[in-house]
């Protein structure tokens, strides 16, 4: 697989990444080959910076990996706060004190 996947990353076709797929990459890593943390994040990093890969948000993206790695939360609550930033509201629902690290939003309970 490794072989097939780096043949089709050297063609010259843009493959898009989509952010759910970034997502279940960091899911397998960590539980399954269990990839320390910040390995997982410069491996994701070097990913969406490939030539032939685009996203539709690069930026967020980025910023949910920082938070990913700096705040230790899950992958799918560090994109919640990166989006939560990126709109602007930074203020999310969610009965997950873990969203309390980031100091960048508020975390308020439904």
């Amino acid at each position: 697989m490794a072989r097939r996947a780096t043949a089709a990353l050297a063609s010259h076709d843009v493959l898009l990444l989509c952010d759910v797929v970034l997502a279940e990459c960091v899911y397998v890593l960590t539980s399954v080959y269990e990839v320390p943390r910040p390995r997982v994040a410069d491996l994701m990093r070097a990913v969406i910076a490939h030539p032939t890969i685009a996203t539709i948000d690069t930026p967020v993206l980025l910023r949910a990996l920082a938070i990913y790695e700096g705040d230790r939360l899950g992958f799918a609550d560090a994109y919640l706060a990166a989006q939560a930033e990126a709109t602007g509201g930074r203020e999310v629902l969610s009965f997950d004190r873990a969203l309390d690290r980031v100091g960048t939003i508020t975390r308020r309970e439904p």
